[in-house]
């Protein structure tokens, strides 16, 4: 509080002045990140008949005898990862608050954590691929070439669980190409085993010997829709128009139907969104009878009628989104990041980018502040035993300063 008060309490009549109330005005004010040291006193205690030495051990950190605290490694990750900073912004802005950390000292930090942090991420994975629904997509991302200095185009896949499950992830894997077997590998799918549920996604061909390794196409109403938004844009399109009537009907339907059981959204989805889309698919054939081959309008008809029964798919099984725009979300804040950090190291450094962001990213769908959540788990990582790891998963996180209660509440659970 800062206090106002008159120099003089004394009315120049010359009599006293009596208090008899106060206005009370807030304004917010910021400071710049402030750097503390923490020195770690360890006593030497002996004992004068045997002389036997005792000393309390030091408590384990990410970084073994490194100067950064897990509150500092999770501020480097989360401004490079989340707010994307890159490391030599980050280094202009520790230098004016009276710290002097190189860009190269920070990354590795940065790969010192990306290491620590995997096998969190393999646990994430795999209860992800417990999943009969996900969603999958791609997005490129340079990556430099050893030897050379120049860059190539590397690729962040993305996959995430769907809004209606119960458990709120996406985890990133970072890959030299675009080709099909980074999927295939990611999902574990073989021709006699592996992944075996639902892959929500665009038309992109790498995904194709997937669904023929029995893998289920649902496809995305939103792309099938953006190719006739875009024709109308263009050209102000009467038929993109018309397309766009059905669309947007469709759309009113679902978001109707968000907060209801699988079974339930099923059912209205049968009743109300099934014969829009069955007008919909007469119509389409219709136009594209009329429309001359090889025009916009053309291929804007004939992407929805080529993937008809993918996009279909979500009106016979409630668990299904209409669209893929749940992971493409994810995907916008990396597209924003590569902007500004430009490339990846190498592949090493691109998957360890890929498991901070996933941790990152996992942490904001459950509502989480993700500088907490990383501060906590890089503080408990390295005595937290291998058979309890699940505990520190996004989705299952709970602060270790929200007390004793709801963490007994937690380990019950798991």
């Amino acid at each position: 509080d800062v206090h106002h008060e008159p120099h003089s309490t004394t009315c120049h009549c010359g009599c006293a002045l009596k208090r008899i109330g106060e206005d009370i005005a807030e304004k917010l004010d910021y400071q710049p990140g402030a750097f503390t040291v923490e020195r770690h006193v360890r006593g030497k205690w002996v004992c004068a008949r045997c002389e036997t030495l005792v000393q309390a051990p030091v408590p384990p950190h990410v970084i073994d005898k490194g100067i950064p605290t897990a509150g500092l490694l999770a501020q480097v990750l989360v401004a490079k990862y989340a707010d994307h900073l890159p490391l030599y912004r980050q280094e202009s802005i520790f230098a004016r608050a009276g710290m002097a950390l190189s860009r190269s000292t920070l990354a590795q930090w940065v790969g010192a954590c990306g290491v620590q942090l995997q096998p969190l991420v393999d646990a994430l994975k795999q209860e992800l691929l417990l999943h009969p629904v996900l969603h999958a997509d791609e997005t490129p991302v340079a990556m430099l070439k050893p030897g050379n200095g120049k860059t190539h185009r590397a690729y962040l896949w993305s996959y995430c669980s769907t809004r209606f499950s119960g458990m709120h992830a996406v985890v990133f894997d970072f890959a030299e190409s675009r080709a099909g077997q980074h999927a295939r590998e990611f999902l574990g799918v073989t021709p006699s085993g592996g992944w075996r549920g639902t892959l929500v996604c665009d038309q992109f061909s790498g995904y194709k010997a997937l669904f023929e390794m029995g893998v289920v196409e649902a496809g995305c109403l939103a792309h099938a829709r953006r190719k006739f938004y875009d024709l109308w844009v263009s050209h102000q399109s009467t038929v993109a128009e018309q397309a766009l009537r059905f669309f947007t009907r469709l759309y009113d339907i679902e978001r109707q139907l968000q907060e209801l059981s699988a079974e339930e959204r099923l059912q209205r989805r049968r009743s109300e969104a099934k014969p829009v889309a069955d007008l919909l698919h007469a119509w389409l054939l219709q136009q594209r009878a009329l429309v001359p081959s090889g025009s916009a309008t053309a291929r804007a008809i004939q992407y929805s009628l080529g993937c008809w029964n993918a996009l279909a798919r979500y009106l016979e099984d409630g668990r299904l989104p209409p669209d893929n725009n749940r992971v493409e979300n994810q995907i916008r804040p990396v597209a924003l990041g590569r902007a500004n950090w430009l490339f990846a190291g190498s592949l090493r450094a691109g998957r360890r980018a890929a498991a901070v962001m996933s941790l990152v990213h996992s942490a904001r769908l459950n509502g989480h502040d993700p500088y907490a959540y990383l501060r906590d788990v890089l503080e408990r990582l390295p005595t937290q035993p291998a058979s309890r790891i699940g505990e520190l998963l996004p989705h299952r996180w709970v602060n270790a300063d929200a007390g004793d209660v709801r963490r007994a509440r937690v380990d019950e659970h798991v």
